[in-house]
C-alpha cells in the first residue's frame, strides 16, 4: 500500500493562506531538506487546482533555468494528480486531472503501485484525505509569526475531532518547527 504525506507551511496561529508571502525568510537548507523528503520524494504529487497552478507557473520555469534543480526536477517528473470541479486545461508534463470522486479515486491510488504520493498545500484536498483517513503523514512546517488573518487548515468545518499522534517535531534554526503527525492508533 502506498503511503500519502501532506506538507503545509503554517504560521504560529494555524494561517496557512498565500505563505508565497511571509515563509520565505524563514527558508533555509533545514527547510529545504525537509521538504524535498516529504515532497521531493513522491512518485505522486495530489494537487488542489489553486496550488496546482501556482506551481505550475513558477517550477517548470525553474527547471529549464536550472534553478532548484533537484526539487524542480522531482515535481516535473512527478505524476501530477489535479482535483478540481471544473475541468482544467493542464499544460505541465505528467499532469492529470481526477475524474469522479476524490476518496474513491485516492482509496484506488494508495492501493496500487508507484511509490510515495505527496500534498503540499492545497487544503481543501488535505482536509479531505484526513476526515476520510487516507493521510499517513502530515507535515506542518509552523513558522514564528503571527499573521491575524487568513485561511486556517482547521476552520469552524470538523463534525468531530480528528485524532492525530506525534512522530515527529524538529526546531530549525530560524524558529520553525517541523512537526508531523499521523493518524492516532485508535483512529483505525
Amino acid at each position: 500500500m502506498r503511503t500519502i504525506t501532506a506538507g503545509l507551511f503554517s504560521a504560529a496561529d494555524g494561517v496557512v493562506a498565500e505563505p508565497q508571502d511571509w515563509h520565505f525568510p524563514y527558508f533555509n537548507d533545514e527547510l529545504g531538506v525537509a521538504v524535498m523528503e516529504q515532497l521531493g520524494a513522491a512518485k505522486t504529487v495530489l494537487f488542489g487546482r489553486t496550488t496546482y497552478e501556482g506551481f505550475a507557473a513558477a517550477w517548470p520555469a525553474r527547471e529549464a533555468a536550472g534553478q532548484d534543480l533537484e526539487m524542480a526536477k522531482a515535481l516535473g517528473d512527478a505524476r501530477k494528480i489535479v482535483v478540481s470541479h471544473q475541468k482544467l486545461d493542464l499544460t505541465w508534463r505528467n499532469s492529470e486531472q481526477v475524474e469522479g470522486d476524490l476518496l474513491d479515486f485516492v482509496r484506488e491510488l494508495k492501493a496500487g503501485d508507484g511509490g510515495p504520493i505527496g500534498v503540499s498545500g492545497s487544503v481543501s484536498v488535505v482536509r479531505q484525505l484526513l476526515r476520510a483517513g487516507l493521510l499517513d503523514e502530515l507535515h506542518l512546517f509552523v513558522h514564528p509569526i503571527a499573521l491575524g488573518q487568513g485561511l486556517r487548515i482547521w476552520q469552524d468545518d470538523l463534525a468531530e475531532p480528528i485524532k492525530l499522534r506525534l512522530i515527529k517535531c524538529d526546531v530549525f534554526k530560524t524558529g520553525t518547527l517541523h512537526v508531523v503527525y499521523g493518524p492516532a492508533e485508535d483512529a483505525a
